[in-house]
C-alpha cells in the first residue's frame, strides 16, 4: 500500500504594485511582512523560499507576505525609502513598525513575528 505525501497547503504570497500597495496593505487586519524585492537580486532569491515557508506556517497566526518589485513598484520603494534589498518592512493593521534590511536567516524572522504576535494579543 502506498501512502501520497501530502502537501502542505500553499499560502500565496501576494504581489503588489504602486497602484495597489495602500488597498493591499490597507486591508488586512494584522501583521504583514512586505517583501522588497527584484529578481536580478541574489539575497532576495534566497529569501523566495523562507517567505513561502513563512506566508504558510503563519497564515493560521493572520500573517500575510506581501512582495513588491522595487523596478515595477518605484513610488512605493520610495515612498518607504528603500535603498537597499532585500528590505523587510513589517505593518500592523496597515500601519508600518519596523524593517529589516538585508537577508533575514529563517530563525531571526520566526522571532520577530513571535514578538509581534504576542503583543497584538494582549501583551501591549
Amino acid at each position: 500500500m502506498f501512502f501520497k505525501k501530502r502537501k502542505r497547503p500553499e499560502a500565496p504570497i501576494i504581489h503588489t504594485d504602486d497602484a495597489d500597495f495602500e488597498r493591499c496593505i490597507g486591508e488586512h487586519p494584522g501583521i504583514t511582512v512586505v517583501d522588497f524585492w527584484a529578481p536580478w537580486c541574489g539575497p532576495c532569491r534566497m529569501m523566495e523560499p523562507i517567505l513561502q515557508e513563512i506566508a504558510v506556517e503563519q497564515a493560521d497566526a493572520g500573517v500575510r507576505v506581501v512582495k513588491v518589485n522595487v523596478d515595477e513598484a518605484p513610488k512605493t520603494s520610495s515612498d518607504f525609502g528603500i535603498r537597499s534589498i532585500p528590505t523587510l518592512l513589517f505593518f500592523q493593521d496597515g500601519e508600518p513598525l519596523f524593517e529589516m534590511v538585508g537577508m533575514v536567516p529563517k530563525p531571526v524572522l520566526e522571532r520577530e513575528l513571535e514578538q509581534l504576535l504576542a503583543a497584538a494579543d494582549g501583551g501591549d
